[in-house]
């Protein structure tokens, strides 16, 4: 029944909601993405969500597009700008993800929607991370986020998938302010974002 009806219901209205309150926000976020990204203030990305099916996923652009000799992008840690790593570390880049939720593309809490790229790597414990919606934060991102490997994150977000509930729900969205105050995880060690998944067949 909350799978079903009430999580579905939480999501519009707390969405709804939490985009009208932070619509000053968001066009303060905008003004400053204008000048730091010279007019690029929007990224946009097709993401696999609900049984993989594929969405674009809408996120504020953190980093410049910057490239090598070969026209490959540099790195994440040369690319962001420096008001982009602020949004970053606020998590604030994932606040249009709320309109993602109000499609029905997302939820505010599931797994995160990782790149198109990774779906034929999934083994199948892994691919059971579909079964939801995805999240703007997760099971995954409040016990740590990119900080951990990628292993711990799927075996994370195959917990939150066959332990969903309103209190498991409720927790993470209270330990997700708190990882957001306390700035965890939001970097790798590297200063990077997470690595690449490169695939692991061995069921989790």
């Amino acid at each position: 029944m909350y799978i079903k009806l009430f999580k579905p219901l939480l999501d519009y209205l707390a969405a709804f909601i939490l985009l009208v309150l932070s619509s000053p926000l968001l066009l303060v976020i905008t003004i400053l993405l204008l000048f730091a990204n010279k007019g690029k203030i929007f990224f946009f990305q097709d993401r696999p969500g609900l049984n993989e099916k594929i969405f674009k996923l809408y996120k504020f652009k953190t980093m410049n597009d910057a490239v090598d000799k070969f026209g490959n992008y540099l790195p994440d840690s040369q690319r962001i700008t420096r008001v982009g790593k602020i949004i970053r570390k606020l998590s604030l880049d994932e606040l249009l993800q709320f309109l993602n939720v109000l499609k029905g593309d997302m939820s505010l809490i599931g797994p995160r929607p990782l790149l198109v790229e990774y779906l034929p790597l999934y083994n199948e414990s892994q691919k059971k991370r579909h079964n939801v919606k995805p999240g703007i934060t997760g099971w995954a991102q409040v016990n740590g986020r990119n900080a951990i490997t990628w292993d711990e994150r799927f075996k994370l977000d195959v917990f939150y998938v066959n332990n969903i509930s309103f209190l498991l729900d409720l927790k993470i969205f209270i330990l997700t302010f708190v990882k957001i105050f306390k700035r965890e995880g939001v970097n790798t060690s590297s200063g990077d974002t997470m690595e690449k998944f490169r695939g692991d067949k061995k069921d989790a």
